[in-house]
């Protein structure tokens, strides 16, 4: 719908290309890296390189150190305050970066919730500015980020949420607001009160994608579809010699996913006599419905296409060293080839996806999120490591201590990147991850990946002895086949530099001007100009 002015928020941590402006203030050369000669190409790229070879000086503790320390001192009553910063374009700039810096801090502070409260009253307005449109739907998202993590702190938002089912013309806030509460743990019945009065309200829902996906999805938490047989998933070839990526998650979110890959003859890898697998976080740092711009990572089928090149230190912070897994959702433009046999992105309808799947799992809506998500207007997911530290999000003490290292994104899958006091790689999985689909599928490699949440009780992930039952049968014909070529990863596989496709790297802050911001002489001798961060992790 509206994004920050021309559409600059995205659905994942990368953003259109533009051009990026230089920072004159030392101290947001500081915060972005900039002032920092970048890492050499040769050097940053290699994925053998020895973790003691190249440091990341933004990786050090006293950057990291500093790169929280300016967040948190942003959270200070002037900069929340509307009389100050009326929702205004020169004022548009201001209110990204600190709605930005508000999710990351998750502050429980009084005038933070009044300031939002403010804020999200506007909702109800039929006459709202571009920019006004703007700031709210970025207010949402981090406002439905509070609410959850805090319901009772931040109530006030519950409240606006109310407001807006009742009164809003506009149908993607509706939809928010539905889904916000129902996250919230809004009993059932009274959830499916509002449902029907939102269905009145708008007459033509089954037409608009968001408040169509969101009723539906609160009716199936009512009466949910049971989980197709997993096998039918894992055997069944969407296209032949094409990779297939599967990544098995939990329906909480800070439960870490399982990723195993089958290579081009249909085998699933292993390494070491252990199906080959890599730990990921789906999990958006906002909380938001996988049919949101910036919410959680939809299940469902993605194409996979190569590499997006990183070795810009400036997006260091968001993306880690290494280069992204480049992903395509069914209507996104770029994909060279999402239906076998089609050049080009995916245009058909709802059967034409579903004919991608088993039969047994065409009729389980879950499976279809990735359709809806394109659909919406999604786009740009990436799998990805993250260049800041663990604790850099608040948010992170609420995770499952198993998942605490894996840093949230805003819809891309991902991957664990850890570095010393000293700025030194102590562990990635994106060497790992690139290494393999290059020796599975070729430097330029393609497939499809596909994201399914598995229920179960308890907090563990999906175990990988539990998915090596599901394919069992089929590992026993493959040994019947001596023909058959297999891929098997040991700790000794050479190490390649991975091919980067023809995209370019799309920059994180595609919806923040890195131009520091103009402003008054501030109240406060010891306040400080609010700093821009790339809002895109």
């Amino acid at each position: 719908m509206r994004r920050f002015l021309h559409s600059h928020i995205t659905s994942r941590i990368l953003a259109r290309p533009r051009t990026v402006k230089a920072i004159a203030a030392a101290s947001a050369l500081i915060l972005l890296g900039l002032a920092i000669k970048p890492a050499p190409r040769s050097n940053a790229g290699i994925l053998d390189t020895p973790a003691t070879v190249q440091k990341q000086p933004q990786a050090t503790s006293s950057a990291r150190v500093l790169q929280r320390q300016q967040q948190v001192r942003q959270i200070r009553p002037d900069n929340f305050d509307l009389e100050r910063f009326p929702l205004q374009k020169t004022n548009e700039s201001h209110w990204r970066h600190l709605l930005w810096t508000t999710a990351v801090v998750e502050p429980q502070e009084a005038f933070v919730a009044a300031a939002l409260n403010k804020i999200l009253a506007q909702t109800v307005r039929p006459d709202l500015s571009d920019t006004e449109k703007a700031i709210v739907d970025m207010a949402m998202k981090v406002g439905t980020q509070l609410y959850l993590s805090d319901p009772n702190f931040y109530g006030s938002i519950g409240q606006r949420f109310l407001e807006t089912i009742d009164q809003s013309t506009d149908p993607e806030w509706v939809a928010v607001s539905l889904s916000g509460l129902a996250k919230g743990g809004m009993v059932a019945t009274e959830l499916q009160r509002m449902g029907n009065q939102v269905k009145s309200r708008f007459p033509g829902w089954t037409t608009n994608v968001f408040l169509q996906t969101t009723l539906q999805e609160i009716d199936d938490a009512t009466t949910p579809q049971p989980l197709p047989p997993l096998r039918d998933l894992l055997t069944w070839t969407i296209a032949p010699q094409q990779l297939h990526l599967y990544v098995l998650c939990r329906p909480n979110r800070r439960i870490l996913c399982q990723a195993i890959l089958k290579d081009r003859s249909g085998e699933f890898v292993k390494q070491n006599g252990q199906l080959w697998s890599v730990p990921l976080l789906l999990e958006s740092i906002h909380g938001l419905g996988w049919n949101f711009t910036r919410g959680q990572t939809p299940q469902g089928i993605y194409r996979i296409e190569g590499t997006v090149s990183q070795h810009n230190d400036e997006f260091f912070r968001a993306y880690g060293q290494f280069p992204l897994v480049n992903l395509f959702v069914p209507f996104e433009p770029g994909a060279r080839q999402f239906i076998p046999g089609r050049p080009g992105a995916f245009k058909g309808s709802l059967e034409d996806y579903q004919a991608l799947l088993p039969p047994s799992w065409r009729s389980y809506r879950p499976i279809q999120q990735t359709y809806w998500a394109g659909r919406s207007g999604r786009s740009l997911f990436r799998i990805h490591g993250s260049g800041e530290s663990p604790d850099f999000f608040s948010g992170k003490d609420k995770n499952y201590p198993n998942s605490y290292e894996w840093n949230p994104t805003i819809g891309c899958l991902s991957a664990l990147e850890l570095y010393s006091d000293r700025g030194q790689l102590l562990k990635s999985d994106m060497p790992k991850i690139l290494r393999t689909l290059q020796t599975a599928g070729g430097r330029n490699f393609s497939g499809y990946l596909m994201v399914v949440d598995v229920p179960a009780d308890g907090k563990d992930p999906i175990s990988l002895e539990a998915v090596q039952s599901e394919i069992a049968s089929r590992q026993a014909r493959s040994r019947d086949r001596p023909d058959q070529k297999r891929i098997i990863l040991a700790k000794s596989t050479p190490a390649k530099k991975p091919a980067s496709t023809t995209r370019k790297l799309i920059k994180p802050n595609q919806l923040v001007k890195v131009t520091p911001r103009s402003q008054p002489q501030p109240i406060r001798q010891t306040a400080e100009t609010l700093q821009p961060i790339p809002i895109a992790y």
